[in-house]
């Protein structure tokens, strides 16, 4: 605040100096002179009283400073003594209270541990009660099942042994049934015996697969010749010969064990020649001109001698297909038979087809009428739907109107009487 003053006085003394040199400008150059020396005294003074001024204050400010450091001095320590009695209270209370509450603690702990142990031993008695009924229960059922067990052990041990006298008689009957494939065998070793048999192992194929007016058997044609079998197929195939051939005494020889190897040689040379001249008459016999099919079936009843042809005597395939004659075994016949039967099936449905499309039409208007009608029901449950509507809100009105009768809720207002006819209104069903 000193120092403010003091530095308003000099600028004050300035602008005096500053005016007084403006007005005595006209006066020589020793008045210049003299007041320049002034001035200069003046500022020396004024310099010398503000440094002064300025010690004084910096040595008070210091000596405040001083004891004010002091006085912060001695209030924390006096602080750090409040805090460290307070602390050592706090402490002393709180090992007190924490002790006491040990004990407490202690004691309840103790105490719930008496208990628990008590209802543990409650508890495991109840349980090897329990568990004592349980298997007392479950040695009853072991028991039990195992008397079934025994019991189930014996009837199957009792089915075994029936089961074992059925086997016993099943093998005297296979014993038998050997027998009897030893005498089939001597059977067809006799040549019209196993064309008998071809023929009818044919006659059950053809008669399990096709319809009765689509074959015949031992058809006889206009050269005098006569075939096992005659399929009449619908153009362009027209009518197919079958016939059986069974070359079955070279095959087997081609396989006898007793034979040598020469043997074997000369069977189954004699066993292509056999086949090729079976596929010759065949060839010349049922392929006529104007009456068949340009091909025929030669009806291999055996598939071993089907397989045997197809897998070591090609040329004999090559040939039978130059002579337009297809071998067949009963697997291979079966697949004919049934491409047929499908060729057939599929001639007749074009016969019917222009029944079929009539039939059709009438269905079509039917299924118009059906719909015209069907519209109408639709339109009638609709109205009928509407009008129960209608019936239902008008009953709610009725009802409601009888309530507030009842309640005795009659004003004389033109908005209560009811009006029967008039339309429903769709989301009011409840106003009176």
């Amino acid at each position: 605040m000193l120092i403010e003053i003091i530095l308003g006085l000099i600028l004050l003394v300035s602008v005096i100096i500053l005016w007084k040199v403006n007005q005595g400008s006209s006066e020589g150059n020793n008045l210049d002179k003299l007041l320049e020396e002034k001035h200069r005294a003046m500022i020396v003074d004024i310099n010398d009283s503000l440094n002064k001024s300025s010690d004084r204050v910096n040595k008070t400010v210091t000596e405040e400073l001083k004891s004010t450091r002091k006085s912060l001095n001695d209030l924390q320590l006096s602080q750090q003594e409040a805090l460290s009695k307070i602390r050592e209270e706090i402490t002393d209370k709180i090992h007190k209270t924490l002790s006491e509450q040990g004990k407490a603690q202690q004691e309840t702990l103790q105490n719930s541990l008496k208990n628990t142990a008590l209802q543990l031993i409650a508890s495991v008695e109840t349980l090897t009660k329990s568990v004592d009924k349980r298997l007392e229960a479950i040695t009853g059922k072991v028991q039990e099942r195992l008397d079934e067990g025994f019991k189930k052990t014996n009837q199957t041990f009792i089915s075994v042994m029936e089961r074992l006298a059925t086997i016993d008689e099943a093998q005297k009957k296979i014993d038998g049934l050997t027998t009897n494939m030893v005498s089939l065998q001597e059977l067809l070793g006799d040549k019209r015996s196993r064309g008998a048999f071809g023929e009818l192992q044919l006659e059950g194929l053809i008669k399990n697969i096709l319809p009765p007016d689509s074959y015949s058997f031992q058809h006889t044609f206009s050269k005098g010749v006569r075939a096992d079998c005659v399929l009449f197929l619908p153009d362009p195939t027209g009518t197919v010969a079958v016939d059986s051939k069974f070359p079955m005494e070279n095959y087997q020889k081609m396989f006898d064990v007793k034979l040598t190897d020469i043997d074997k040689a000369k069977a189954q040379k004699q066993f292509k020649l056999d086949v090729k001249k079976h596929i010759n008459d065949i060839a010349s016999k049922y392929i006529i001109t104007d009456e068949t099919s340009d091909g025929a079936v030669m009806f291999l009843p055996a598939e071993a001698v089907f397989a045997e042809i197809h897998a070591y005597h090609p040329e004999l395939i090559q040939e039978a297909m130059a002579k337009k004659v297809w071998l067949v075994s009963p697997t291979t016949l079966m697949a004919v038979l049934n491409t047929a039967r499908a060729v057939l099936k599929d001639v007749e449905t074009r016969k019917q087809v222009h029944i079929i499309k009539s039939e059709l039409g009438k269905l079509g208007k039917e299924f118009d009428r059906f719909d015209t009608r069907m519209k109408k029901l639709a339109d009638n449950i609709r109205q009928a739907h509407e009008n129960a509507q209608d019936v239902h809100i008008t009953s709610q009105k009725i009802t409601q109107r009888f309530t507030q009768i009842e309640k005795v809720e009659l004003e004389e207002d033109s908005n209560n009487v009811l009006d029967f006819d008039e339309k429903p209104i769709v989301g009011k069903e409840n106003e009176s």
